[in-house]
């Protein structure tokens, strides 16, 4: 696996953004207004079960919208992979002489930073939601949305590599990557539902990834909920999804390359 072919992959996922301002737009405003509305409108007539004592809901739901946030800029940044195949951009990459790994390697590595540089800006809010930021807790969380944006970044290019339209991402990305989120925990804990729910949540990736990155957030205090992994666990999991979607990435783009 050579180097520049990454890199260059990588820059170019970054300056498309830069010059697709309304990517920002749809990545960051609209988890916002989510939790905005979302939990304000919740906070008083909902309290998380599990969770520390004087949690509102809006609090609770802070982390849930982070991998929000993480979650659409893959989204975003992998539809452009559909997009890239009707300009005939893909074409042209594929005939390189390049690792279809590399090719994969630099579009997850461009959207993941995109996504952690987004998902940075909102956490810059996290004091409003009544979490207090530390170094070392921007710094553990930071590491944590990568590695949860390399693996959702990877699930992205796994469907977008198959697709030749974006009408049909959508579709496929409203059946698969929301249930994902919503199965996370992001809008509700395990504790409480029904047991094949309760099955459901444990199977889902993202389950992980979320307890990782709430457990980040409150570094040093004890927030999980009963019968929730550790932070150990969490992340080993989560590194192993990013490696398990990457590594199916690779070959279908392997496959789509031989077509």
């Amino acid at each position: 696996m050579t180097v520049l072919p990454v890199l260059t992959l990588w820059q170019r996922e970054i300056v498309r953004f830069v010059r697709q301002r309304s990517r920002v737009i749809g990545a960051l405003v609209q988890p916002v207004v989510f939790w905005v509305l979302l939990g304000g409108g919740l906070s008083g007539s909902f309290r998380p079960p599990g969770a520390p004592s004087g949690t509102g809901y809006l609090e609770y739901f802070f982390p849930g919208t982070i991998a929000l946030v993480l979650l659409f800029t893959a989204i975003f940044a992998t539809i452009a992979v559909v997009e890239d195949r009707r300009s005939g951009f893909l074409q042209g990459v594929l005939v390189a002489p390049v690792a279809r790994r590399s090719i994969v390697l630099g579009q997850a590595l461009g959207a993941t930073t995109l996504a952690v540089a987004q998902g940075l800006l909102f956490l810059a809010l996290a004091p409003l939601a009544g979490v207090p930021l530390t170094v070392a807790r921007v710094l553990a969380t930071s590491g944590t949305m990568a590695l949860v944006a390399f693996g959702l970044t990877n699930l992205g290019l796994v469907i977008a590599w198959r697709m030749e339209s974006t009408q049909g991402f959508h579709a496929i990305m409203n059946l698969v990557l929301l249930p994902i989120w919503f199965l996370s925990g992001a809008f509700f804990p395990a504790t409480g539902a029904p047991t094949w729910l309760q099955w459901a949540m444990r199977l889902d990736p993202l389950t992980y990834g979320l307890t990782a990155l709430r457990t980040c957030l409150y570094l040093g205090r004890d927030v999980a909920a009963p019968g929730a992994p550790g932070l150990g666990v969490s992340l080993a999991l989560s590194a192993l999804f990013g490696v398990v979607t990457f590594a199916a990435a690779a070959a279908v783009a392997e496959r789509s390359s031989s077509l």
